[in-house]
């Protein structure tokens, strides 16, 4: 089955809101095995409204219009449809107790106009708006299959989690399975390009790249009646893509590189240490946002001046007057001392030039990371960033997560 999205909303248009929807229904549809093919966006007009939906649904199996089931007179989406559809729009009881019962508790008068949101198509199945007002609607027709649900985001998720997801899933008796790879360090075009083969030969399991915030994504999906086949299939496809870019892999599913850190420090029972210089505490903020860090995070150091660097991280004048702040031996220094200083197993450190003027004759994106500990000995990995300051500030945080992850592969290994 493939679908269609149409957005409804002028706003949209006038670029006063994100179109969210497209984005989250989009990612769901995918997971259960239906292709969207085409994004929508059109205003609040029941002219444009109908040829939108006339043009979708020739193209498309499954048509899902999001937006314009309020109780205000330009919320067109429920008439625009039912006109399609050939047929009337009536009273879903249900709806309308529900939404009489929200004024009645709030000790609020309802207006007229609010009996606009319990309208429903006549003859469609209504999904349940478990968040707001106006209910959903799901309905089988010559064309297509129709779906008609809310804009607001916190209306949209749940009732597809808890309405029209098993709805679209009855009947089928083909199970669909994903996994997600993560890869860090490898860019969209190079990881299609290593794996291009594999890309274009795909049937079934499906291997999909998303680039997404310096990363990369390949979601795996297959679709089989049998569980353990299903599986097969997946870790088959997962070897053959492993023996090729498998040294950018860092991990699974929706954990990013700082959540996957934290885990796997965790788990090793190390505690963690940082020294942060033109990153300015965005490693620690960043590292301590997630549950439980307390557990393997001692404490950071902010030391963006030299004399700080001197004095609270004893770095040595030596090394400054010789190498200058941003230099391997800096970082070797900061690393080290940060991890003694605050008895932690692991030191971390960041050196670099963040922009947008060079420093010591350095340019900008020139970065020192180092980590000491792991073999009572201090790694450095010198790296050439591209971007904003900003970009470069992340970025740096990003590749010290995965180089991190790295060593702490390597050290489980000798354990």
């Amino acid at each position: 089955m493939n679908a269609e999205i149409i957005a409804v909303g002028s706003e949209l248009l006038l670029g006063q809101i994100t179109n969210t929807n497209a984005q989250y229904l989009s990612k769901q549809l995918a997971e259960i095995g239906v292709d969207v093919y085409v994004h929508t966006v059109v205003g609040d007009n029941e002219k444009r409204l109908a040829e939108s939906l006339e043009l979708a649904s020739e193209r498309a199996d499954l048509v899902i219009l999001t937006g314009g089931l309020g109780p205000t007179k330009d919320d067109l989406t429920k008439q625009t449809a039912a006109i399609f559809c050939g047929r009337t729009l009536v009273h879903d009881e249900a709806a309308l107790e529900s939404i009489t019962s929200y004024f009645e508790k709030r000790n609020r008068p309802m207006s007229p106009n609010n009996r606009k949101q319990a309208l429903v198509i006549e003859g469609s199945t209504v999904l349940t708006n478990h968040t707001g007002m106006a209910p959903g609607m799901y309905l089988e027709t010559e064309k297509c299959k129709l779906v008609l649900m809310p804009g607001p985001p916190r209306e949209l998720q749940p009732m597809f989690e808890m309405e029209l997801k098993p709805k679209l899933l009855d009947g089928s008796g083909t199970a669909i399975t994903s996994r997600v790879l993560r890869y860090f360090g490898i860019g969209e075009s190079q990881l299609e390009t290593d794996l291009e083969d594999l890309i274009d030969a795909q049937t079934n399991p499906t291997i999909a790249p998303l680039a997404s915030h310096g990363e990369v994504k390949l979601r795996l999906t297959v679709k089989h009646t049998d569980a353990n086949e299903a599986e097969r299939l997946l870790d088959e496809t997962e070897r053959l893509i492993q023996d090729r870019v498998g040294e950018h892999f860092y991990g699974y599913g929706e954990i990013g590189l700082m959540e996957q850190l934290v885990i796997q420090l965790k788990k090793a029972g190390l505690t963690i240490s940082a020294a942060e210089s033109f990153t300015a505490g965005l490693f620690t903020s960043g590292l301590t946002a997630f549950k439980g860090t307390s557990a393997i995070f001692n404490g950071g150091i902010s030391a963006y001046s030299a004399e700080v660097k001197e004095n609270l991280l004893q770095v040595s004048k030596e090394t400054i007057k010789q190498s200058g702040v941003v230099s391997e031996a800096c970082a070797v220094e900061m690393a080290s001392n940060v991890r003694k200083i605050m008895s932690a197993d692991i030191g971390v450190s960041f050196t670099g030039v963040a922009g947008p003027d060079a420093q010591e004759g350095k340019d900008p994106g020139t970065v020192f990371i180092g980590i000491a500990g792991f073999d009572q000995q201090t790694v450095v990995f010198p790296i050439q960033l591209s971007g904003n300051r900003q970009a470069i500030r992340e970025r740096a945080v990003k590749y010290s997560c995965f180089y991190l992850l790295n060593e702490l592969k390597r050290w489980n290994a000798t354990q």
